[in-house]
């Protein structure tokens, strides 16, 4: 178990990490090449999966030390499966659905029943895993059908097994003749939970700028090319700046010092993040889609990635600092309504203006929160 004051994220996690690249990047495509209704379902779908067995190791690693050898078999053991998910993907909802949902649920099973082995002298902290075990074979059954029977049930399968472990954390993972967990049972470290999602962000930062220079370098260089590239790296700046600067340090700070971290991490890490996350993969697929045709007329579905992502980064980023602090910022709610004016606007521009004017958002979000708030380690809270 980790020392009561190690905050460190090991090699070993970040070598973890190096899979849900790899997983981000064959969802951000699954969508790119297959961009309407029913492909923003089954990529929602499975972005939601992939980012649950991803915190839910998180909040494991958040007890574990990562230099045992126990821990790290554990790790290479969730990498190897974390393959096999990833690999599935474009597939997911084809010949490869049973290959996906195997891997997934050995990966939540597996994890759940090393902690409940691990943490044998602490009865307390056993009775939450049984629970979570429990939660999450309740759900595998549904994981494993989907995989086994027609694709077309494969949405409404998964969508309810995705719905029980979503609903686990906010019920206390209840179980008749166990009761419910308390969230002061979940003792969390701050700084180690809030470096873990902040590297998560980085992954989808870099998923970015991955996919916007390798779309750009395919293609001829034009002038509109150039400011639909550029576009993209500024959001990206963007982005990182409206995270980093203040809600990253203040999410930290607010769980060391809270009575009941387990549930404040809770909502801001688990849950408040999930849109965080999804924005920035929304907004590569955007950005990506105007590099290849800026000159092409804008729409409202083209801004459903394009401006639809920074709006839902921002929401989350909201949601973020409003759990974290004790508002929400003024600069995030004019933020987003200037996303909602510029998706009226989309179908009279075209996809260069509309990533730029999305960028611009982002820029004067980030730029009005820096001026009216000021440095974060002037400002702590």
């Amino acid at each position: 178990m980790r020392g009561g004051g190690d905050h460190r994220v090991g090699f070993a996690e970040l070598f973890f990490d190096l899979v849900f690249v790899f997983a981000i990047t064959q969802i951000s495509h699954h969508l790119l090449y297959h961009y309407d209704l029913h492909g923003a379902v089954e990529a929602g779908l499975l972005f939601f999966a992939i980012w649950w067995v991803w915190i839910y190791t998180t909040w494991v690693l958040n007890r574990l030390d990562p230099e045992r050898a126990a821990v790290r078999g554990l790790l290479f053991a969730l990498m190897a499966l974390g393959l096999y998910v990833s690999m599935a993907i474009p597939e997911a909802f084809g010949d490869r659905g049973l290959v996906f949902a195997l891997a997934f649920v050995a990966m939540n099973i597996g994890r759940t029943l090393f902690m409940y082995v691990v943490v044998r002298s602490d009865e307390k902290l056993r009775g939450t895993y049984l629970r979570i075990l429990i939660w999450f074979v309740a759900s595998a059954t549904f994981w494993i059908l989907g995989g086994v029977l027609a694709p077309e049930w494969r949405i409404t399968l998964w969508g309810v097994a995705l719905g029980i472990e979503y609903l686990g954390p906010v019920l206390g993972f209840a179980v008749p003749g166990l009761g419910r967990d308390i969230t002061t049972n979940w003792m969390v470290k701050g700084g180690h939970m809030a470096e873990r999602c902040g590297l998560f962000v980085i992954i989808c930062l870099g998923e970015t700028l991955l996919v916007s220079g390798a779309t750009f370098a395919d293609l001829d260089w034009t002038a509109s090319g150039h400011a639909a590239f550029i576009a993209s790296l500024g959001g990206s700046v963007g982005m990182w700046w409206v995270y980093f600067h203040i809600g990253y340090r203040r999410g930290a700070h607010q769980i060391e010092t809270s009575d009941d971290p387990g549930r404040l991490a809770r909502l801001a890490f688990t849950y408040a993040h999930i849109p965080i996350v999804a924005g920035i993969i929304l907004s590569a697929i955007g950005a990506e889609r105007a590099i290849a045709h800026p000159e092409a007329a804008g729409s409202v579905a083209e801004a459903a990635s394009v401006v639809g992502g920074v709006a839902l980064f921002l929401a989350g980023n909201a949601w973020f600092k409003r759990i974290s602090g004790q508002f929400v910022p003024l600069s995030h709610l004019v933020g987003l309504g200037l996303c909602a004016a510029l998706i009226l606007l989309a179908s009279s521009v075209t996809m260069v203006v509309l990533s730029s004017a999305a960028t611009g958002i982002l820029l004067v979000t980030a730029l009005w929160e820096h001026l009216s708030i000021g440095r974060p380690a002037a400002h702590p809270r």
